[in-house]
C-alpha cells in the first residue's frame, strides 16, 4: 500500500518543531528514522497532515556525558550506540542492547528517541531504559522538563507529551565499576517482535536494584519493590537472594494472569539474573 497524502517539512531548531507540532489546524508526526512510522503510513494505521523531520537539528543528535550521567539526544542512532561512537557509561549495557535489535539496517536508521516515545511493549529500549534509571528529556517551543521513563510512557504508543512536546534526550546514570546488569530477549527468530523481555541492573554506590518486565499486553512492569524481591540486604549483591515467587506474583497483580505467559517471563527473568550474576 502507498501512504495517504502528507505534507513534509524539514525542522532546523527544536523551536521550530515545536511550533509545527503545536498547530490545531492539522495532525502532524515527528519523522526520525522512520522505522516504526513507516509501516504505519503504508499500511495507513497513520495518516498525519504534516510530517515534521527533526533528524537535521544538531541538538537531537548529541551525545556527551554530563557529570554523573550520559546525556543522549532523541536521534542518536541504535547503529552509533551498538558501534561504540557514544561514551559507555552503562559497562556495556547500551552497547549489548543496540546490538540485538532487529537488523543492522533497521539499527543504522532507527533511533533511541523513537524507540521510546513509539512505546511499543515489545520493543527494547522501553524495557531496557527504565531498568537503567533513565529519564527523558521533554522539551516544547519555550520550556523543558525531565521525566522518569517509565513515567513519560503513558499506555502503549501512547507517549505523555502534550501538544508541540518532543522528546529531546535521555539522561542515563553513570554506572559504578562494581555496577551489574543482565538483559534477556526472547524472539522466535531474529528481527520478529519479542515474547519476553527481562532487563535487570544494580549498583551498590547508588543504592539501585530494579527489575523490568516488557513484551507484555501493555507497557513495561517495573518491579520497584527491592526489599519485596531480594530481602533487606542493601549492601550485598541482591541477585543472591532474588526470591521469584514474590516476582510471580508481582506480575499476577500486575494483571499477567496466563501461567503459561507468566512462566516464559519468569524463564527470560531469571536468564537476565544469571546473565547480571556471571
Amino acid at each position: 500500500m502507498k501512504p495517504a497524502p502528507f505534507e513534509y517539512a524539514r525542522a532546523g531548531s527544536i523551536k521550530e518543531a515545536s511550533e509545527l507540532l503545536a498547530r490545531d489546524d492539522i495532525t502532524a508526526r515527528i519523522l526520525a528514522g522512520g522505522q516504526s512510522l513507516g509501516p504505519m503510513l503504508n499500511l495507513r494505521l497513520a495518516q498525519p497532515d504534516l510530517l515534521v523531520d527533526i533528524t537535521g537539528i544538531p541538538d537531537l543528535v548529541a551525545a556527551e556525558r554530563d557529570g554523573d550521567s550520559l546525556y543522549l539526544g532523541a536521534c542518536v542512532s541504535h547503529a552509533n550506540v551498538e558501534d561504540g561512537r557514544i561514551p559507555d557509561v552503562t559497562n556495556g549495557a547500551l552497547a549489548e542492547v543496540a546490538r540485538g535489535i532487529a537488523y543492522r539496517a533497521v539499527r543504522n536508521r532507527g533511533t533511541i528517541g523513537g524507540s521510546l516515545a513509539h512505546c511499543d511493549p515489545a520493543a527494547d529500549w522501553p524495557c531496557v531504559l527504565p531498568a537503567l534509571g533513565a529519564r527523558a528529556v521533554v522539551q516544547g517551543a519555550n520550556d523543558k522538563r525531565e521525566v522518569a521513563v517509565e513515567e513519560l510512557m503513558q499506555a502503549p504508543f501512547e507517549p505523555g507529551l502534550e501538544p508541540g512536546e518532543i522528546l529531546a534526550g535521555l539522561r542515563i546514570p553513570a554506572m559504578s565499576p562494581d555496577a551489574r546488569w543482565g538483559y534477556y530477549k526472547y524472539c522466535r527468530k531474529t528481527g520478529e517482535f519479542a515474547e519476553a523481555i527481562a532487563a535487570v541492573a544494580w549498583d551498590p554506590a547508588r543504592g539501585f536494584a530494579r527489575i523490568v518486565i516488557g513484551a507484555l499486553d501493555t507497557l513495561p512492569i517495573v518491579l520497584g519493590d527491592n526489599e519485596r524481591l531480594f530481602g533487606d540486604t542493601p549492601e550485598r549483591k541482591p541477585f543472591d537472594t532474588y526470591r521469584p515467587e514474590e516476582a510471580d506474583r508481582m506480575l499476577t497483580d500486575a494483571g499477567v494472569r496466563d501461567p503459561l505467559k507468566r512462566q516464559v517471563h519468569m524463564v527470560a527473568l531469571r536468564r537476565a539474573l544469571e546473565f547480571a550474576s556471571a
